[in-house]
């Protein structure tokens, strides 16, 4: 975990980096907040820069209305921006049990195998089957506009080239998964966050 960057630059960082961002409505009118994974390194965020960030900025937001989250898995590595187990359920912890009720859909978009392996038994064991309920898996960008107005959410670059990289991969599946029967995955430093593409759009 970080420890040589003080709390201050790394609430900063994750300002600079948009790694929590709301953008745009789904399909049933709710705000969505955007969240890219591969910008919650480990080796450079600390839990409590995270927990602070979010208790000032995002959940002040979420507490009066309906929301949904759009999280980009793509690539992230555990190696690299894992966080852990109990970094994870403390960070669940401090979200405000009204905050957790107008929690309306997670798209997890890019999901690994490893992330629903871990999903399906310690996520549900760890954070409890109603939030688990609210898990949608999107394996492909198009897909995600069954569910996201599109043009109203900014997908990264780096995001679309790996979703046009899954083109040649005819053995994935693709679209929205779920095995719930009530429900229809390098240093980031000089990352080009600011710089979006329009191929997903």
């Amino acid at each position: 975990m970080c420890t040589h960057i003080s709390l201050s630059d790394q609430e900063q960082l994750v300002e600079k980096l948009e790694i929590f961002k709301f953008q745009g409505r789904d399909k049933n009118g709710h705000k969505v907040l955007r969240i890219i994974g591969k910008f919650l390194s480990a080796r450079f965020l600390s839990v409590d820069a995270l927990k602070n960030y979010l208790e000032e900025n995002i959940f002040p937001r979420l507490k009066k209305k309906p929301f949904s989250v759009l999280y980009l898995h793509t690539q992230v590595q555990k190696s690299e921006d894992f966080p852990g187990i109990s970094a994870l359920r403390s960070i669940y912890d401090v979200i405000p049990i009204n905050v957790r009720d107008n929690l309306q859909a997670i798209y997890f978009v890019h999901p690994s195998l490893q992330a629903k392996l871990f999903l399906a038994t310690f996520g549900r064991l760890h954070f409890g089957s109603r939030l688990y309920g609210k898990l949608r898996y999107i394996n492909r960008i198009d897909y995600l506009w069954d569910h996201i107005r599109r043009n109203e959410v900014k997908i990264p670059e780096f995001v679309c080239d790996h979703d046009e990289d899954l083109e040649g991969h005819q053995m994935l599946d693709y679209g929205v998964e779920s095995d719930h029967p009530r429900v229809c995955g390098a240093p980031f430093m000089d990352s080009p966050v600011t710089m979006y593409s329009t191929r997903c759009i």
